[in-house]
């Protein structure tokens, strides 16, 4: 390894030119409530070479490892986000870094310029953290550009993900620590897939967090003939609303949770039922369902009837605040955007997404070379639409990865896992990750296993400080658990 004074390396070339750099560390302290951490931060690319030894692809990382006599005996995160061409800076800058994007109390968009302040809520002092980029995101490269979308779909970035950590333990030492994975969004589908994928090659896993979790993708795509998403979506939807005013004044003086608990409940027993029998659902029937549908999303009953009863996630976003020419963001349905026109069905943007792409992008750009002395002309992919574009769904129209999650329970039945869902989440509906969990096929005697966790944001539900401040808490009680056996 060398510090950031030291001059790189040119030996150790690759038949293809490719050299394997050096990682950067740099050591640093963070000042927190019960004391201070001092740490080291290590920058580099994790080399993946073919049997010829010849490098074929480079993965990027963040490793933040605290100064201890005995860091093996420390917990080790494997961090990563979804997308899935997002890199991992939204966790790492927003939630478990030892430095974060300052978002304010709501985590609605500040004006520039961006700030980068200490991390209060790290859970760096829970245990060390590496921090991901899947290649096509972050720094993360092919070797040849070509090569590229070899890495872009579910199987090829299991193979990809899991070779790193297999690489970062050996070359590290790491093998015996307690050893956690924590996705967002698609990382969800990738943690529970590597959990399956890796226990057959002897890598174990303590615990896996899922932020924003999907599994099942018949929970989310709106397809014909696919009327699941719909009432797993209303929760969400109902909650959009609450948040925004536009329920009936006795539903909107109730507690949020007592009314979701009660949508989700006619949404299993009776709306499920109504979508199952298609065009076989007389006219009575028909406006009985749309009148209470309209209650709990605050859409007119017109709508609703035009729309067969089906919600579209876009249509909603665009509905709910028609009147007044706004919509509601997708990632976090708090968040509003002044549209172009009120007509139309779908929104001009994610106001949600807008809001955090320029303070994130800002301040990683300026601390991945201030501080932490990586230089680089390379472009961040922060969000690939490229990788998202091009990305290979092995399993057909609805992959499913808790079948992988499922598998590592069995097999390692002391492992846990937490689920942390936001009520305002209209990208992966908390009711979504609930049905998914529900029909795993989890063995009756590891069910305790899961816990779940609920937070009043979206998807990103750390960029809510109360959210940050519970998603921290969470964390360290689950990190600190005893094994359940």
């Amino acid at each position: 390894m060398r510090t950031m004074t030291d001059k790189p390396e040119t030996e150790n070339l690759a038949a293809d030119g490719i050299k394997e750099e050096e990682p950067i560390v740099t050591s640093h302290e963070l000042k927190l409530a019960d004391g201070a951490l001092n740490y080291s931060a290590t920058v580099g690319k994790m080399p993946l070479k073919d049997e010829k030894d010849k490098i074929v692809a480079q993965i990027f990382y963040t490793a933040y490892t605290v100064d201890s006599e005995d860091s093996a005996a420390r917990p080790l995160i494997f961090v990563f986000n979804g997308g899935p061409g997002a890199a991992s800076i939204w966790l790492h800058m927003g939630a478990l870094g030892p430095k974060r994007v300052d978002m304010g109390d709501e985590g609605f968009m500040p004006p520039p310029p961006y700030r980068l302040i200490d991390n209060a809520y790290t859970w760096l002092d829970l245990g060390d953290l590496v921090f991901i980029d899947p290649v096509g995101t972050g720094y993360s490269r092919a070797a040849d550009p070509a090569d590229n979308e070899k890495y872009w779909g579910l199987e090829a970035d299991l193979e990809a993900v899991g070779e790193f950590i297999r690489l970062y333990l050996s070359r590290n030492q790491r093998w015996t620590s307690p050893l956690y994975l924590a996705g967002e969004s698609y990382g969800t589908t990738r943690a529970a897939g590597l959990a399956g994928h890796l226990i057959d090659r002897g890598i174990a896993f303590n615990g896996i967090i899922l932020i924003s979790t999907v599994m099942n993708f018949q929970t989310l795509r709106f397809t014909k003939a696919n009327d699941l998403p719909y009432a797993l979506y209303l929760p969400s939807y109902c909650a959009t609303a609450h948040y925004h005013g536009a329920l009936d004044d006795e539903l909107q003086e109730r507690d949020l949770g007592d009314v979701l608990r009660e949508v989700a409940q006619w949404s299993e027993e009776i709306y499920t039922v109504a979508l199952a029998k298609g065009d076989r659902l007389t006219g009575g029937e028909r406006r009985a369902i749309a009148e209470i549908l309209s209650q709990y999303t605050g859409l007119s009953r017109r709508f609703i009837l035009g729309a067969d009863l089906r919600i579209n996630i876009m249509s909603f976003c665009k509905e709910l605040l028609r009147d007044d020419k706004r919509a509601v963001g997708r990632l976090d349905s708090r968040f509003i955007g002044i549209m172009a026109s009120a007509e139309g069905t779908t929104f001009d943007f994610d106001p949600s997404m807008n809001a955090i792409v320029p303070p994130y992008t800002a301040v990683y750009n300026q601390y991945i070379r201030e501080q932490l002395g990586y230089e680089t002309d390379l472009n961040y992919e922060i969000l690939s639409f490229k990788v998202n574009e091009n990305w290979k769904y092995q399993g057909g129209q609805f992959p499913d990865t808790s079948e992988g999650l499922r598998a590592a329970f069995a097999k390692n039945p002391f492992m846990q896992v937490l689920v942390a869902q936001g009520y305002y989440d209209l990208a992966t509906p908390f009711q979504a990750a609930y049905y998914s969990l529900a029909h795993m096929g989890l063995d009756a005697s590891l069910r305790n296993n899961v816990i779940i966790e609920e937070y009043e944001a979206g998807h990103m539900m750390y960029l809510h400080l109360p959210s940050l401040a519970k998603l921290k808490d969470d964390a360290a009680a689950f990190v600190g658990a005893d094994p359940i056996n």
